[in-house]
Order: structure tokens, then sequence, then C-alpha cells
């Protein structure tokens, strides 16, 4: 079926700004056309949605198009430990609270954790999210089923001979799983870092991505106690012990590189590394501010994310984005980095770059994959309207989601959810926080 997507304007980073009444229209699950909407049809339709036999109308005369957000950081399931540990270091944060209850979840609580963790994105108009947790074929049923668009990898570590055996063994079965299973599923690996995984280790991680064909995550110079330790234990930054260790053989997103020397940042562009900026959780965990002005200058991928919502506390890409705006303006006293169309992209077109997606996702462009997020130009967000993608990045919010669209399918509506049990994913993540705290 054909889909017919009428809207008051649409925007995305493409150098593609429609200040007027926009007809998008969708086959096949991408973007078929892109062209005014016909005034005769405004005039006798306004907001109604007809649906004939082989074309489906969805009229928002009072709504913004945009690409879907995306997420290029994160761990999906980590919603149920929201507010679990909070106002501590990364280190004391991951051993005292994250650790001790990351081993009581079980696969059930994977699945109804990663539900959650989709229910909070599409109520804020995140299209296709990156996820390194574990039990993840709970997370790719769960994905499946929401109508999302994700980048999966079963999060490994290799501190002890039997973590690093099932490490490479879940990652294996994971892939030979999942890989080309949905078009809305892609799947990586995912060692969690070079404190946690030794140097033999990555070096059998990259062989195993070489094999399969498939990218690598890892966070990579989150903080400056790892940076120091790297250097004390292989005499080189996290970053270039990482490419010593063969990783950047296979394309690498890298979250975080907080602390990040010029030759790191060189290092990264050459060999086309990309970058998760997590603002927030950088914050809230007092890691640092990321160079991103010197990375985006020195032509290197930066994407953003939230990273897990224990750390953060939320799933919303419109905070991440405004603080990408923002942030590094203060911390460098100059009005002119980030500017908006970049904090835009970053959160749009070269985050499906940064997360190995196909050339025109995150565009509103023809031939793009039909991912949409509405907003409610009715919002005071929008009001005046002196610049529509300044209104999107500095103003406007996650409440302001009206509609949120992936491959072509409704998975919002009105904000309603229309591919979830809200219920129950209420019921079922309440239950396990009452489970986890019985057990403390």
């Amino acid at each position: 079926m054909k889909t017919i997507l009428d809207v008051g304007a649409a925007v995305c980073a493409s150098d593609c700004v429609y200040n007027q009444p926009v007809r998008i229209t969708i086959a096949d699950g991408k973007i078929e056309a892109v062209e005014p909407w016909p005034e005769s049809s405004r005039m006798h339709l306004g907001e109604r949605g007809d649906t004939a036999e082989t074309v489906q109308y969805i009229r928002r005369p009072r709504a913004l198009a945009i690409p879907g957000l995306i997420n290029t950081h994160g761990h999906a399931a980590m919603t149920l430990l929201r507010g679990a540990g909070d106002d501590l270091p990364l280190m004391r944060w991951l051993e005292e609270k994250v650790y001790p209850l990351e081993a009581k979840l079980t696969r059930d609580a994977i699945y109804w954790g990663t539900q959650l963790a989709c229910w909070e994105m599409i109520r804020s108009g995140t299209t296709c999210f990156t996820d390194m947790y574990f039990q993840m074929h709970a997370a790719a049923e769960a994905v499946l089923e929401s109508g999302l668009r994700a980048v999966l990898s079963w999060g490994v570590v290799g501190l002890d001979e039997a973590g690093r055996k099932n490490g490479i063994a879940n990652s294996r079965a994971f892939v030979g799983q999942w890989q080309g299973v949905s078009d809305r599923l892609a799947v990586t690996l995912g060692p969690h870092a070079p404190y946690t995984c030794p140097p033999d280790y990555l070096r059998e991680i990259a062989e195993l991505a070489g094999e399969l064909g498939v990218p690598i995550q890892i966070h990579l110079s989150e903080t400056r106690s790892e940076v120091e330790q790297s250097f004390q234990l292989y005499g080189r930054s996290p970053i270039a012990h990482a490419e010593s260790c063969g990783l950047f053989d296979v394309p690498v997103l890298a979250a975080h590189c907080v602390h990040v020397s010029d030759e790191d940042i060189a290092l990264m562009a050459r060999r086309q590394v990309r970058v998760a900026h997590n603002p927030q959780s950088n914050l809230k965990l007092g890691s640092g501010v990321a160079p991103v002005s010197k990375m985006l200058a020195s032509g290197v991928s930066v994407g953003l994310g939230t990273d897990g919502a224990a750390s953060n506390n939320n799933l919303d890409m419109f905070e991440e984005m405004r603080l990408a705006a923002t942030l590094h303006k203060g911390y460098l006293m100059d009005a002119t980095v980030v500017p908006a169309p970049a904090a835009f992209e970053m959160a749009t077109e070269t985050g499906a770059e940064c997360v190995f997606l196909p050339k025109g996702h995150g565009t509103l462009t023809p031939g793009a994959a039909a991912d949409i997020t509405l907003l409610d130009l009715d919002s005071p967000h929008f009001v005046p309207r002196f610049d529509l993608l300044s209104n999107v990045v500095y103003a406007a919010g996650a409440d302001d989601v009206t509609d949120v669209i992936v491959a072509g399918r409704q998975l919002l509506s009105n904000r309603e959810p229309l591919t979830l049990d809200v219920e129950r994913i209420r019921y079922e993540s309440r239950n396990i926080e009452a489970h986890l705290k019985a057990q403390q």
C-alpha cells in the first residue's frame, strides 16, 4: 500500500526546508516523492486520515515533518535501572550500582526493559537506536515487535577466560541468528572497552568482525583515568591502542571519545572512525566535554546518543541535540561552534552514517527510508517561526512529537502508540523494579 503523508512544513539536514504545506509519498517503506501539498486537497480534507483500497492518507496540516531522530549510543534495557545509582563517577557507578543490579536481570527483564525503552523513544521521536547489552535475543524480539529500527550488539568483556569464551560464542550466535532477518535490524559486535577487554581479546573480536562482515561498537576514551591507565599499560591512548589491536580494520562506532588528543582525532579521521557524542551522560557522570568542534573540523563523523537511561536519565534526543548545540558554545566561549544545522545533522543524517545505515537515511529525500517524525506546529515552541530548523534544535521537545513513522509504518498517531502494549510494559517493568529492590 502507498501512503500519502500531508504536512504543514518539513525540514531536514540535506538543504531541504519547506516552509509551506508538503506532500510526502511513501511506497515500500521508502520516500518516493516530496512535493507541494495540492491546495485543493488541503481545502477539502483538512485533518482527516482517509484510506482508499491502495492508498492511505495521513493528513497533518498543523505538523512539521523531520527525519526520525537517530540515537547512536545506548543500552536500552538500562531503563530498568533509571535512578538506581545517581551522582557517582563512572567507575564507582559501574562497580557499586550497575554491575550488581545487572547481575540480577533475566532474559525476560531485558525484553521488557527494551520494550520500555522503545516506548520512550517512540514517544520522543526517535526512529533508530543502537544497543549494546546482554541477552540480546530478547532485545531483538522487542525491537521487531515495536516497529523501530535498531543496530544491536551483544556487549562482551574479557576479564576472565570463561567470559571471553562466552562473549565470542554469544556474539557469533547472535549475529548468526539475526543478521539479515529484517531491514529494520542490523547487528554489530560489542566489545565493551579496552579496560574490560585485554589486547589479545580485542584482536580476536576484530578478526571475528572481519570474518562475519559486521562493524564494531565500543566505548573509547570516556574518562581521564581511562586514558591515564591506557598510557600506563600500553604506552598509548585508548584510540591508538584500539588501532594497534586491529579494531579500525573494520568499521567502528566509538562511544564518548571525551578525552582525545589532536593526534587521536587525526587518527580517527584517517581511519574513518565514527563517534557517538553523549553530552548529557558525560556531564552527569562527571566525565568531561568531548572536543566535538575539533572532530567536526577534522572530518570525523559525529552522531548523538543518550547513553543508557541509568546515566542520563532519559532517552530524549531533543535534549541531546539542544545540549550539543549549546554546551560547546559555553565551554569554548564561542557562540559560533556547533550551530543549529550541525546539531540537527548529528541527530539525523550524520547519525545514520555513524550507525552504518545506507546513504539517504536520516533525510526527507526520494529514495530514503521513510523514517519520519512529526512535530506540532501549534506548540508554543514554533511561535514565531523565523527559522524552522532553529525552532527544532533550540526550542522543541519530546512533548511536541505527535506522530512517528518507521519504514513507512505508523508507530505513533496523534501521540498514541500503535505497536506497543504500554499498560503491559508499565506493569512488567514495575514488577521487575520490585524484584530488584527486594534483592538489594
